[in-house]
């Protein structure tokens, strides 16, 4: 079983920055490609970013491109998004999900049903 913990999350106001970090335990962590989703009120999940097991090649939604960063460390199983110049359609509770998967990632990691595990959610909310 894996088991991924987000956090930091928060309030900010429009233009600042937040960095989300995920821990991931119970399994190899490298195995691993990892996804960032957020769902905000009334909305069905959104993919926003997908990195592959080495961190080698990455994915974006297009209206964070040039704003967020997945990066990770595998000797810390943790996958993390920095998140820049943020907007209020930025709110959403953002969540961190892992696919056992060793290519790269494409727009096929943007699928939801593509993960297997995910983790409880961290509240991120921009103000104007």
């Amino acid at each position: 079983q894996v088991q991924l913990v987000e956090s930091g999350g928060g309030l900010v106001q429009a233009g600042g920055s937040l960095r989300l970090s995920c821990v991931v335990s119970g399994r190899t962590f490298s195995n691993y490609a990892m996804g960032w989703f957020r769902q905000a009120p009334g909305k069905e999940r959104e993919f926003v970013a997908a990195i592959s097991w080495s961190g080698a090649t990455t994915y974006y939604l297009d209206s964070v491109k040039g704003r967020f960063i997945i990066s990770r460390d595998n000797v810390k199983n943790t996958v993390y998004l920095q998140m820049n110049s943020l907007k209020p359609e930025d709110t959403a509770v953002y969540y961190c999900a892992a696919v056992r998967y060793l290519g790269s990632v494409t727009s096929a990691q943007a699928m939801a049903s593509k993960y297997d595990y995910w983790g409880q959610g961290t509240q991120v909310t921009v103000s104007s």
